[in-house]
C-alpha cells in the first residue's frame, strides 16, 4: 500500500497545502512493515496541484493534520482515502498505525 503524509521537519504537517515535502511510504499490508519511504519536495502552493501529484505518485491513502474542501474533493475523485485530524507522528509511524487499523481521524486542522 502506498501512503502519503505531507510533512514539515519530517513530521505530519497540519495543513496539506502548505507542507514542505510529501513522504511517500510503501507498506506491506500483510506484515505492516515499511518497505520504503521517499520524500518528494513540494512546489509553492497552487490549488489543485498537490492532489494531482498524489495521484501521479500512486497514493492510496493520505494522512494529514488538515485539508481544505477543494483538495479533499479532488483526492476523493482520484480514489485516494483521506485520514485528517492527525496531530503528530512520523510518516512511518502513521503508516504502520493505519495499516494495523489503529489510526483514528480527529478534527480537521484546516478550516477552509
Amino acid at each position: 500500500m502506498r501512503i502519503v503524509v505531507p510533512t514539515v521537519n519530517g513530521r505530519v504537517c497540519q495543513h496539506f497545502g502548505h507542507c514542505e515535502a510529501l513522504a511517500v511510504v510503501d507498506v506491506d499490508t500483510q506484515t505492516g512493515q515499511v518497505s520504503g519511504t521517499e520524500f518528494v519536495k513540494t512546489p509553492p502552493h497552487e490549488p489543485g496541484l498537490l492532489p494531482r501529484m498524489l495521484y501521479e505518485l500512486g497514493a492510496e491513502v493520505l494522512i494529514t493534520g488538515g485539508i481544505g474542501s477543494r483538495a479533499r474533493v479532488l483526492l476523493e475523485d482520484y480514489g485516494v482515502r483521506i485520514v485528517a485530524g492527525i496531530s503528530t507522528g512520523t510518516p512511518e509511524e502513521l503508516a504502520r498505525t493505519y495499516v494495523a487499523g489503529n489510526l483514528q481521524a480527529g478534527e480537521n486542522a484546516c478550516t477552509h
